[in-house]
């Protein structure tokens, strides 16, 4: 199956000939038709497998063949849940619809409201945004959304698992109720499905790969380790592997940040990553992590989402996450259009229910091991204690800067 044969316009086909896109993925293959049909769509599949594609170029299409209707309009709006996959979705529409007349435009926190106000009065099909930031513009009347025509939720389990359901629901009022919605995701929940019931008509269910797996080009590795050794193994393996780009992942922002300290005092140029940076700063990090000036990038799961590096072959889980749909995320920064990857996770005794979180997800079992010189002290495991262990729920809200489930409806931090 050729791009020609899925019915997009005819400089949309031109676009993708010019970026060397040969044959559409098989996400790209089962959604175009779909949303060129304006049906509603729930669509799943791996990271790095062409999601983004599957609807914008549609949607372009849907555009380019409506030009005459007030075309200063937004007529697409793609909500994602953090700025760097705003980013990375915004810089996607501009690619394809290079030499139109199409416009897009990108709005989040952190960054001048101005700017991007400036940006909106030049004119606007598209527009790509953080709920939060959306929000302000539309509680300031800044904003014309009124002939909207297609909402796109993007990674849209992350936004329920970051608390934005309630900001999701004030801005659906300010929305057409006649218009298209379509959820996109590597991972579909059971909050997913709930949310989609009120929100999708009649939806297309798209699953390309078995529901919640990982890439199979990803080779995935577990290695058991006391928990002060950690920041060790990742220095040993960096620097004996002599490997030049490595993406790691922690659970909190103050764990980023000791570890990438650890880092360099062995040597490694580091850098960490996560919301409570500047957006100025997080884009200077991302900008030098992908140019080689910066060896290894320490992320919490937060910043991660939108992080899309072409050949980035190594990814190191510093703390498997609460959540185990993150785990696919993560590694799924790696292997990405059809490249293979490493993803190496590195789990003390403490963690092995985390694992096990994991593998009942997967459906697959892993088999932990040993790597020489970092064996775990066993007599030093820590024994269970009859305290009330905390609940997942409430360490990822510690994790993501709540003390409680309490203070995670009421102070969400802005993205």
């Amino acid at each position: 199956m050729s791009f020609a044969s899925l019915g997009l316009h005819q400089d949309i086909l031109l676009q993708v000939q010019n970026l060397g896109y040969q044959t559409p993925t098989p996400i790209q293959q089962a959604a175009i038709p779909a949303v060129l049909a304006h049906k509603d769509l729930m669509a799943g599949a791996q990271t790095g497998t062409g999601k983004t594609a599957a609807f914008a170029l549609p949607l372009l299409h849907q555009i380019l063949s409506t030009e005459g209707d007030n075309p200063c309009a937004i007529q697409v709006l793609v909500l994602t849940p953090t700025r760097e996959l705003a980013q990375q979705v915004h810089a996607s529409f501009e690619k394809y619809s290079a030499n139109t007349s199409v416009q897009s435009v990108v709005a989040y926190g952190g960054a001048s409201i101005n700017v991007q106000l400036d940006a909106l009065r030049k004119g606007c099909q598209v527009l790509v945004a953080t709920p939060g930031r959306l929000l302000e513009l539309i509680m300031k009347n800044l904003i014309d959304l009124s002939c909207l025509k297609t909402l796109v939720l993007d990674e849209a389990d992350r936004m329920l698992d970051m608390g934005f359901i309630i900001d999701i629901q004030r801005i659906l009022k300010k929305l057409p109720e006649t218009r298209q919605t379509l959820f996109f995701s590597a991972t579909f929940n059971d909050e997913i499905f709930a949310l989609s019931k009120t929100l999708l008509k009649d939806p297309q269910l798209i699953e390309v790969d078995n529901r919640n797996t990982t890439a199979t080009q990803v080779e995935q590795t577990i290695y058991t380790v006391d928990k002060n050794r950690k920041s060790a193994l990742i220095s040993y393996l960096i620097g004996s592997k002599n490997w030049q780009q490595v993406l790691i992942f922690t659970r909190t922002k103050q764990g980023a940040d000791e570890l990438a300290k650890e880092m360099e005092k062995d040597g490694i140029a580091t850098q960490s990553i996560h919301g409570d940076k500047s957006q100025g700063a997080r884009d200077r990090i991302l900008t030098d992590f992908k140019h080689g000036k910066v060896r290894a990038l320490v992320a919490t799961d937060v910043a991660a989402r939108g992080i899309d590096i072409e050949q980035l072959q190594y990814v190191i889980n510093h703390e498997l996450p609460y959540n185990a749909e993150d785990y696919i995320h993560r590694i799924g920064r790696t292997g990405r259009a059809g490249s293979t990857g490493i993803a190496i996770s590195l789990v003390t005794e403490k963690e092995r229910y985390l694992l096990t979180d994991i593998e009942k997800l997967l459906n697959e079992q892993f088999i932990p091991q040993w790597f020489p010189g970092f064996e775990p002290d066993l007599n030093n495991i820590d024994q269970p204690t009859k305290r009330r262990e905390p609940s997942k729920k409430e360490l990822r809200a510690k994790a993501l800067g709540f003390s409680s489930s309490k203070d995670k409806k009421t102070k969400r931090k802005r993205r």
